[in-house]
């Protein structure tokens, strides 16, 4: 038998809007990783020269320090926050 632990992670989610520019995505998506987020859910929406990112995240630090730091890339034009919800991770 194996026993199943349940971690409550924080979720947030964040509204980006950002310019359409060649490697723009790789590079939001390496700073949620390198800042220590799970990408729980994606969705992109291409409008005329911008992009629109809706996403969903996971992680313990606090998403202001991410904000500021998805604010800093040249591509992105802004970023909102949504409300923040707790999302029950299953580990083995």
């Amino acid at each position: 038998m194996t026993s199943q632990t349940y971690i409550s992670m924080p979720s947030y989610t964040l509204n980006c809007r950002m310019s359409r520019e060649a490697a723009a995505l790789e590079r939001l998506c390496q700073v949620i990783r390198v800042r220590g987020f799970r990408i729980a859910r994606m969705a992109v929406e291409s409008a005329g020269d911008h992009i629109d990112i809706a996403l969903t995240l996971e992680g313990t630090r606090p998403i202001s320090m991410l904000q500021s730091q998805l604010e800093k890339l040249h591509t992105v034009a802004e970023v909102t926050p949504g409300q923040a919800s707790g999302v029950q991770v299953q580990t083995a």
